[in-house]
């Protein structure tokens, strides 16, 4: 089967004289669409939070994706480059956004939250866990439409290869940005919503953060296989990326949490 030729997708549109990144819109729809899921889960028994304090929260909650997104990066990727250009570190636009920092930026916008407003970190963790996916997946689909973070050059037997635009060795690769996508989104968040169904999983405190935790960090490891490593890192020892590198840590907090949860007696109100 001959590899599908992508063509050269805008990177977004204009609404009047601004204009609209696809991956800024990925973001907006991944805060809102969490939101209404958070909201209706945080109801479900053992009750996490009023209504109107995940309303509250989405404030907090974007300032930990975009602070912890944009710094995870800065620190993780490319500390020498902004050491040297610190006038760059707030042009987010330029891309360049961490998911393990994000993920940091929001654990602590969790905390900081529950601690202000009296809730149990952990179960309200929980909720927000549930529909962090739904980020991930569209946060992918804007990765392939922008044409970056291609994959390692696909074997002639692969049938779903692609010659990304830009690449000037035309090879085949996988398109590694849907591998991840449908491994971080689709599928993860089909396990975290099957295991939110249950309230002996909801009473347990902390059991679907870290299966979301551990889930993630084994979808990454799993995806970066498919994904060329990024340009001015390229591979690390024992032929790793620097997204599995900061994965592994997710994979064992991720099942200290579910062990933990498990051994503690569960709260079914």
């Amino acid at each position: 089967m001959s590899p599908i030729i992508l063509p050269v997708f805008p990177r977004g549109f204009h609404i009047g004289p601004v204009f609209i990144h696809y991956y800024a819109l990925a973001y907006m729809l991944g805060l809102l669409a969490g939101w209404q899921l958070v909201r209706r889960l945080s109801q479900r028994l053992p009750v996490a939070s009023t209504m109107e304090q995940v309303d509250d929260f989405l404030t907090w909650a974007v300032l930990g994706v975009i602070l912890g997104g944009r710094t995870g990066y800065v620190l993780f990727y490319q500390p020498a480059y902004y050491f040297h250009h610190p006038l760059q570190i707030p042009a987010v636009w330029d891309g360049g956004m961490s998911f393990h920092g994000g993920f940091l930026g929001v654990s602590i916008a969790i905390l900081w939250f529950c601690i202000r407003n009296n809730l149990h970190p952990l179960r309200f963790a929980d909720r927000v866990s549930v529909a962090v996916p739904i980020g991930l997946f569209l946060g992918r689909c804007a990765n392939f439409i922008n044409g970056e973070l291609w994959g390692r050059p696909a074997p002639a037997s692969f049938p779903f290869a692609m010659i990304y635009p830009g690449d000037p060795a035309h090879l085949p690769r996988y398109p590694s940005e849907l591998i991840e996508a449908s491994l971080e989104g689709i599928l993860l968040f089909l396990v975290m919503l099957f295991a939110a169904r249950f309230q002996a999983v909801r009473a347990r405190a902390g059991l679907l953060t870290g299966i979301f935790i551990a889930g993630y960090g084994v979808a990454r490891i799993t995806g970066e296989c498919f994904r060329e490593p990024d340009w001015f890192l390229g591979f690390l020892p024992f032929g790793t990326t620097m997204g599995q590198l900061l994965s592994i840590p997710m994979v064992i907090a991720g099942t200290g949490l579910i062990i933990y949860a498990t051994r503690r007696t569960p709260r079914a109100s």
